[in-house]
Formats: C-alpha cells, sequence, structure tokens
C-alpha cells in the first residue's frame, strides 16, 4: 500500500456497562492510545445485551471482568453470539478476554451458587469456582514475553486439547488458571484470555502490540501491518512492568 493509506480499526467492547471491575476499560483505552499515537484510528464501538454485533465486522474485541451478577446478566447474551464469534477468531480475529469475560468465552462457568451460566465455547475451556481466591500480583512467561498483572478471582479454569496456556505463572505464591497446573490464560489463534488485571496491557505494551498487529494484518496484509505498527518509545510502559514484576512473590525455595 502507497503512502497516505490512513489506516483505521474497528474495536468492539462487549458489555462495558457490566464487565469492566479493575480498570478492565483501561486495555481499551490502551489500544486506542497505541494505535493513535502512530496516525491509525481506532473506532470504539460498545456493544451491550441484545445490540447489534458482526465479528465479521470489527477488527478486534474486547470484553473485562465482573462479578458473578454480572456475568449472569451477559452470559446467555454473549453464548448466543459464541458460533459467530468462533468463525472469526478461526479467521485471525484479535480478542482480549480478561478474568470474568475469559471465563465466558469457555464451555461454561459453574458458580459457588447458582445455574451454570453457559459459555460462548470460543475457547476450550471450562471454569468452577473454588473454595478460596487467587488473589496477587503474577508474572508468567509467554511466547511474547514476560507477563505482569494482578489476579483475584475464585474462578479455576481448565484447559482442553483445544487450546494452549497464554504463560506459565512463575514459580511462587500466584495461582493462574487453577492453582495446579501453573498455566495462566489461553490462547487459541489470535484470542487471549487471561486473569491479569491491573489495567494489563498499559504496562504490557508487547501484548497490546500483538493484538494490534493481527488485528492490522487481517483487515490490511503483512506488509501494510508492518509500514503500519512503527516502533514507540515505551520506556515509561516498561518502567512499570518492571514495578509489576517486583511486586510479585519470591521464588518457593
Amino acid at each position: 500500500m502507497g503512502g497516505g493509506v490512513a489506516f483505521r480499526l474497528v474495536l468492539a467492547h462487549l458489555y462495558p456497562d457490566l464487565l469492566n471491575i479493575y480498570g478492565d476499560r483501561g486495555n481499551v483505552l490502551a489500544l486506542a492510545r497505541r494505535a493513535g499515537w502512530r496516525g491509525i484510528e481506532v473506532d470504539v464501538r460498545p456493544v451491550g445485551i441484545g445490540d447489534a454485533f458482526d465479528p465479521t465486522g470489527v477488527d478486534l474485541v474486547c470484553v473485562g471482568g465482573g462479578e458473578d451478577s454480572k456475568q449472569a446478566a451477559a452470559a446467555a447474551d454473549l453464548a448466543r453470539r459464541g458460533e459467530a464469534l468462533r468463525v472469526a477468531v478461526e479467521d485471525g480475529l484479535p480478542v482480549l478476554a480478561v478474568c470474568g469475560g475469559y471465563q465466558l468465552l469457555g464451555h461454561y462457568y459453574q458458580p459457588a451458587r447458582g445455574p451454570r451460566l453457559p459459555g460462548a465455547a470460543v475457547l476450550d475451556a471450562h471454569t468452577v469456582a473454588g473454595e478460596r481466591r487467587l488473589v496477587g500480583n503474577v508474572v508468567c512467561e509467554s511466547a511474547m514475553g514476560t507477563l505482569v498483572g494482578f489476579e483475584n478471582h475464585s474462578g479455576r479454569t481448565f484447559l482442553g486439547p483445544g487450546c494452549q496456556p497464554l504463560g506459565r505463572v512463575r514459580p511462587g505464591a500466584s495461582g493462574g488458571n487453577n492453582g495446579e497446573d501453573g498455566g495462566e490464560g489461553a490462547l487459541w489463534h489470535r484470542c487471549v484470555g487471561t486473569y491479569l488485571h491491573g489495567s494489563l496491557l498499559p504496562k504490557n505494551p508487547h501484548l497490546a502490540d500483538f493484538l494490534l498487529r493481527a488485528a492490522l494484518v487481517r483487515r490490511y496484509g503483512e506488509e501494510a501491518a508492518a509500514q503500519a505498527l512503527r516502533p514507540l518509545d515505551d520506556a515509561v510502559e516498561w518502567t512499570a512492568h518492571r514495578a509489576a514484576e517486583g511486586l510479585a512473590p519470591a521464588h518457593r525455595r
């Protein structure tokens, strides 16, 4: 693509009125700001229960976390969108789903009380409530580099063979997906599920750019994505990253 091309992305923010705990809206702001610094326009479109939403017509999807009552309100609506969302993810649509949103992208979430909540089945995963909350700063090693964030969840998420963990939690007191297998989050195609809050993307600029690059490649192709996604001065972001990394529990002896 020649000079003067205007790059534009459409970001769907699912259920911002329900699923926005621990600053998850900051992930949407970080994507829009990092794109804007590069001259890429981002059209953020909130999607509520019952709103029209065609995943083939957007370039990025974000969904945050929330209390069980808020998840219950969103679950059936998200589940009915599951097939269309799965098809789009298989076509390369990047998705960031945090905590409750991550749980609802699996097959189901079973709360401690109340009926099982249906999931969108985008991720081969299921979640059941545990007796103890997993709380604390987390550092995990992923294929894209070290990721940092804060977890606070009672859900125990177990992955099936259809997806892999986003990363492996460093040995310590943090729990990750379930406190048992050492995995954190899930990755399938360009769909990222994670328990890392805080907000996640401002202090993990490499993950933000992973999502932006996937969106640009899907919309414009590899060459144009490389043209659009020029490097940024991320000194502040990496300072925040290292500070969060230093807050994580010490390794077990």
